[in-house]
């Protein structure tokens, strides 16, 4: 098979996406009859090739980002104008079976455009589905029906999570969409050999600082944790638009000493990172589904966070769901775990256990499966 893939965005851009994107690709390098070309995003001005591995090309269309992790509407512009007419250039010169996008909108936008010559499948990972992103209501308006065109015309639609296909099916009920789930490497992302709560407890997120992860949410439950007489350290590992602001939250609720702002952490040094913590808390208003989560889980961390998106699929008997993303359900959460210690080992190992249900060659098979009955 010969496949074209499509994403705005792959690491060092971007988040959660991209690194999905990332480790698909890893397991596709493996398979001697694949060949994939990816057209993306770079950092490095004009158009780039890189060849990883001998069946893998990756050309990255140059973008100057001003924040890695955080998409500003002319920069989404800019990357669809100059990816567009590279996108022409390479269905032209190579014989593809199929386009895959990550994203409906803006990658799929472009081979929603070549439809007529190459059928494409979209893999929805969140923003790209109205009311995902309330920052992006008016645009979901803006280009509804854009929207319908591209999934309505596209030989597949997959969401990473029955809670985003059930948000998408609000959208266009008429579409049947397969859900394929993130993976994680168990291998990497391995807990200590004993896990167990300590003074303070140490809690951990990861996510991009934007409005749609609610960190200012977690920072008060850690305020409220400590009026309750409860000793918790929250450790904060991301960046984004909203660092110096909650930053600002942080010292005004007295919480300064008991926040640790991490910022950006070298994607091999995480592993460490969640080892080094006990808990994993989450606040999203919206999830496809968490990268972060899925490491937590492979590192025997116990959960906890609120309903959305993706929390079905990884949050059974390893952790709690609150009803509701309010600080005084978070701060509970916690002091009922960290007070019964055998809730909380049993948790770890629920968590590690379940984690081996999501594997990154399970999600390739699944992916290659389609591949094959739509060619056929």
């Amino acid at each position: 098979m010969n496949i074209l893939m499509l994403n705005y965005e792959y690491p060092p851009i971007g988040g959660g996406a991209g690194q999905a994107h990332q480790n698909l690709i890893n397991q596709y390098a493996q398979i001697e009859n694949l060949r994939v070309d990816l057209l993306t995003s770079g950092l490095q001005s004009g158009f780039n090739h890189e060849t990883p591995a001998p069946n893998i090309n990756i050309y990255k269309v140059g973008i100057a980002k001003k924040d890695l992790h955080y998409w500003r509407k002319s920069e989404v512009c800019l990357w669809l104008y100059r990816a567009s007419k590279h996108y022409s250039r390479i269905i032209h010169q190579n014989n593809y079976d199929l386009v895959h996008a990550f994203f409906a909108f803006p990658s799929g936008w472009l081979c929603y455009r070549s439809a007529d010559k190459l059928p494409y499948i979209v893999s929805l990972r969140g923003s790209d589905v109205p009311g995902y992103n309330t920052r992006l209501g008016p645009d979901y308006k803006l280009l509804a029906r854009l929207f319908r065109n591209i999934w309505q015309n596209a030989s597949a639609v997959i969401p990473n999570s029955t809670g985003l296909r059930d948000l998408a099916q609000k959208f266009t009920p008429d579409i049947d969409m397969p859900v394929i789930a993130n993976g994680i490497d168990t291998q990497q992302f391995e807990p200590p050999e004993q896990r167990q709560i300590s003074n303070p407890v140490k809690l951990l997120t990861v996510c991009r600082l934007i409005t749609r992860k609610r960190v200012e949410i977690l920072i008060e439950t850690i305020a409220l944790l400590k009026q309750k007489g409860c000793n918790a350290q929250l450790s904060i590992v991301g960046h984004g638009n909203l660092l110096v602001s909650l930053k600002a939250q942080a010292k005004s609720l007295d919480a300064g000493n008991d926040i640790i702002f991490m910022e950006h952490v070298a994607s091999e040094n995480m592993p460490q990172i969640y080892r080094e913590h006990e808990i994993f808390i989450m606040s999203s208003a919206h999830e496809g589904m968490s990268n972060a989560m899925l490491e937590a889980m492979s590192s025997g961390l116990p959960i906890i966070t609120n309903r959305c998106e993706g929390v079905v699929e990884l949050v059974k008997d390893n952790g709690i769901t609150v009803a509701e993303a309010r600080p005084e359900f978070f701060a509970d959460a916690v002091i009922n775990l960290t007070n019964n210690n055998q809730t909380y080992q049993a948790m770890s190992e629920a968590a590690r256990k379940h984690a081996y249900n999501f594997t990154w060659p399970g999600v390739a098979r699944q992916y290659l499966k389609i591949y094959e009955s739509i060619i056929k």
